[in-house]
């Protein structure tokens, strides 16, 4: 029997934290929101976040629905070795191709309707092998465990940087032991912190609508569902085969720029207006055809709008920046290209950039030869980077500062497990139950205020709660295991340095876990957390690298699991059920990562050295991983301290702390003004977004956004709740399985590229002429 939840009830929705717009705009819902049963919303004003986790996923569940069955399991296991195999192939590709959680969930709904039709229910082996329609739980489980295997691990940065820089080689043994580890680490951590970054409302994880959507859609029977359900299927189709167009047919409308085309030959519009190709220039008002780049695994449908109106700020920002330090020539900018990643030469000139021969500086014991640094001289970035490094410092800082001005009960929630009496508590309770307590004591869990969270987090409390020592039990193997591996991998990264690396790790994922659920930006700050290693640890490059990976990837991995755990929430599956397939998912997805990197970097190692490399294969993460190792571990001191080149970068982070200090005193002078949609960190973010990569869609991502989230939201709620993260699914579902169908079919993944045909020449130069 299912069931539901009556959203006007006061317990399910307390009045003091409906009424905290500060946080989360969430409002009660009335009961006229529903019309005689139906899954129609009756909403008269703009659409706020409660309407969203009540409309556009519903408060009601069946518990009695099985989630581990036999199809639910082969399924898992199935498409997660697919992942884990495609993402240890993807790594090595030349054009990064990752793998959505929405076409993990498309692929397997096809597959699990399939079995249930097609596998005869006969007696008691066919009830086991097909226990009736392909459930909704079923379905989370198996995306939840697919999701885990599907994303490279960091750890496949070391493995191929110390074969093919280093000549160093470790076991297989050890090899999966470090990629285990460094994985489940930030597991462990996101586990502890379920209940600031998980079950609270305010932690939105927009991304997940999307999915939660589609999923309840295609697995509702209701007569109501039909049209909604008709409307996903028309836009999968619709975008399944526009996609071959932009893709293959007709590239050129990855990016449209009328400044381009009036003015082909100059390199100052290129910078500006270009962006159809990486790295080639800002984007500005150019128009993308190509949901693959508008969306780029992050659809701009499900962006609150606060996150849009940051991110807009940050990127007008980011195009006056870039263009003012490049042309002003800070930091001898015109020696080296507008945008680039890579470390140069000073040497350089504006007509001839030359890299730094990083090769020539390291010497036989992974350390830096400072001898050979003194004929070479100090590397050189690209001013677009010092910028990134410099901004992203500010952003960190500043979010630090963000949530203790506008979150600090969730932020001192996240340090009550260092409260001497919940200490206490916990061991009594541990020597109570003979080490098997899960909830805590009823004086801690008072203390823990569930006003703030979820509206869906009441309708867990039909499952039996993961209890917190599982993920203890996870965090404390996990850097047993650390330890280890750092000695036996002769990473010269000391035991104290790997206590360091998962400090900082634990603060970043809480800091930026938590902007990531609120804002849906997932923040990328490897370099800043390799430059604190640098200082740490100076002249070990490999060092470097394994601060990174027990630092940085704990974050990712951590963000990871709660997400999944938020998407868990939101479709009501069972917490013991997610531990252990997010568990399976990660050590199927290890290994395989494994097993494909050893093979690849054996084969093709003279190409993954090469800096052009072929059309199939590219070692470019690898090098850049180990040039910011070489430079962040390698010279901090040099490059980074007072008086040296680029002071300014750690110099910055002390006006980042006091950036977010103005929004928060004038939306407390001028509440109705609406500065709490302001978010200081993400505007810095976005300040340095655009130093890389195909910029010629951030026009028309915000075009979509803003008609989405600003325009039919606050004009038609109704269709907003019921159609827009379900047309935000389909979307990116039928892009991204397209998209795979292409890059194994024509785009190169799987043989050489096959173009559609040969262009006339006056239209390749309209392609090649930075549109």
């Amino acid at each position: 029997m299912a069931t539901e939840i009556q959203v006007e009830e006061p317990r399910s929705v307390p009045a003091v934290r409906v009424r905290d717009a500060r946080k989360d705009d969430i409002e009660p819902v009335a009961a006229n929101h529903f019309e005689d049963g139906e899954d129609e919303p009756q909403l008269s004003k703009p659409a706020t976040a409660f309407d969203v986790l009540t409309h556009t996923i519903h408060l009601q569940d069946d518990p009695s629905l099985p989630a581990i069955t036999f199809r639910s399991m082969l399924l898992g296991i199935g498409l997660s070795v697919f992942g884990g195999v495609l993402s240890g192939i993807f790594y090595f590709k030349p054009q990064p191709v990752y793998i959505p959680a929405v076409f993990i969930a498309v692929v397997a709904f096809m597959l699990g309707e399939a079995m249930s039709l097609l596998i005869p229910r006969r007696g008691a082996l066919g009830r086991f092998l097909n226990p009736g329609p392909f459930n909704v739980k079923e379905h989370l489980a198996v995306t939840i465990m697919a999701n885990a295997a599907s994303t490279s691990a960091l750890g496949l940065q070391i493995i191929t940087t110390e074969r093919l820089y280093y000549d160093r080689r470790l076991n297989g043994a050890l090899t999966f032991f470090m990629l285990m580890s460094s994985q489940c680490l930030g597991y462990g951590m996101a586990g502890l912190m379920r209940r600031i970054l998980v079950y609270p409302a305010a932690m939105l994880w927009p991304s997940n609508l999307p999915i939660n959507a589609m999923l309840e859609r295609l697995h509702s029977r209701a007569p109501s569902n039909r049209k909604p359900l008709r409307v996903f299927l028309w836009v999968f189709l619709g975008i399944f085969f526009w996609e071959i167009i932009p893709q293959w047919i007709c590239p050129v409308l990855t990016g449209v720029s009328i400044f381009c085309l009036a003015n082909r030959t100059s390199p100052v519009f290129t910078n500006i207006f270009g962006g159809a190709a990486g790295n080639e220039g800002l984007g500005l008002l150019s128009i993308c055809l190509d949901w693959q780049y508008i969306s780029g695994g992050s659809s701009p449908l499900y962006f609150p709008v606060s996150s849009l109106i940051s991110q807009g700020i940050g990127i007008t920002g980011c195009i006056a920046l870039f263009a003012g330090v490049y042309y002003a020539n800070v930091w001898d900018a015109q020696k080296f290209p507008f945008l680039s990643q890579l470390i140069f030469s000073d040497a350089s000139t504006p007509d001839n950039p030359v890299q730094w021969n990083q090769t020539a500086a390291i010497g036989a014991d992974g350390k830096i030869d400072m001898a050979a640094v003194g004929a070479l001289g100090l590397p050189s970035f690209a001013a677009s980077n010092v910028l990134n490094i410099l901004l992203t410092n500010m952003c960190i800082a500043a979010a630090v500062t963000h949530l203790v001005l506008w979150y600090p009960a969730e932020l001192k929630a996240a340090f009550r497990f260092l409260d001497p009496r919940r200490i206490t508590s916990k061991l009594k309770s541990l020597t109570g139950r003979g080490g098997m307590a899960a909830q805590g004591s009823p004086a801690v869990a008072a203390n823990t205020s569930e006003a703030s969270y979820d509206p869906h987090y009441l309708l867990m409390q039909n499952y039996t709660e993961c209890p917190d020592w599982w993920y203890g039990v996870v965090l404390i193997l996990s850097v047993v295991v650390a330890f280890v591996v750092i000695y036996e991998a002769n990473s010269t990264l000391p035991w104290w340095g790997l206590i360091v690396a998962c400090i900082v790790g634990y603060c970043h994922l809480l800091i930026f876990g938590s902007m990531q659920g609120i804002t849906g930006v997932s923040f990328t700050i490897q370099s800043i957390i390799q430059m604190i290693g640098g200082y740490m640890r100076p002249r070990f490059p490999v060092a470097n690298m394994y601060f990174s990976l027990y630092s940085y990837n704990t974050l990712l991995q951590g963000t990871l699991l709660a997400k999944d755990l938020k998407l868990a929430q939101y479709g009501h599956l069972a917490p013991r059920t997610t531990f252990w397939m997010q568990m399976a998912g990660t050590v199927v997805g290890a290994a395989l990562n494994y097993v494909m990197a050893d093979s690849i970097i054996d084969n093709q190692a003279d190409i993954l050295r090469s800096i052009q490399g072929t059309n199939i294969w590219s070692g470019a993460d690898a090098q850049q991983f180990n040039a910011q190792a070489v430079t962040f571990g390698g010279f901090p001191h040099e490059l980074f301290s007072v008086g040296g080149k680029y002071q300014w970068v750690p110099l910055a982070t002390f006006f980042g702390f006091l950036a977010p200090l103005p929004g928060w005193w004038a939306h407390r002078r001028w509440p109705q003004l609406g500065f709490d949609h302001v978010n200081t960190p993400v505007i810095l973010f976005y300040l340095c977004y655009l130093n890389l990569g195909i910029n010629s869609s951030v026009m028309t991502f915000f075009l979509a956004g803003f008609a989405s989230q600003w325009y039919v939201r606050r004009r038609y709620p109704n269709i907003f709740v019921k159609y827009n993260y379900l047309v935000s699914a389909a979307l990116d579902g039928g892009t991204s399985v397209m998209v795979f169908i292409l890059s194994f079919a024509v785009l190169g993944a799987a043989r050489a590229a096959v173009a559609f045909r040969e262009y006339p020449a006056s239209f390749s130069a309209v392609q090649t002429a930075g549109i």
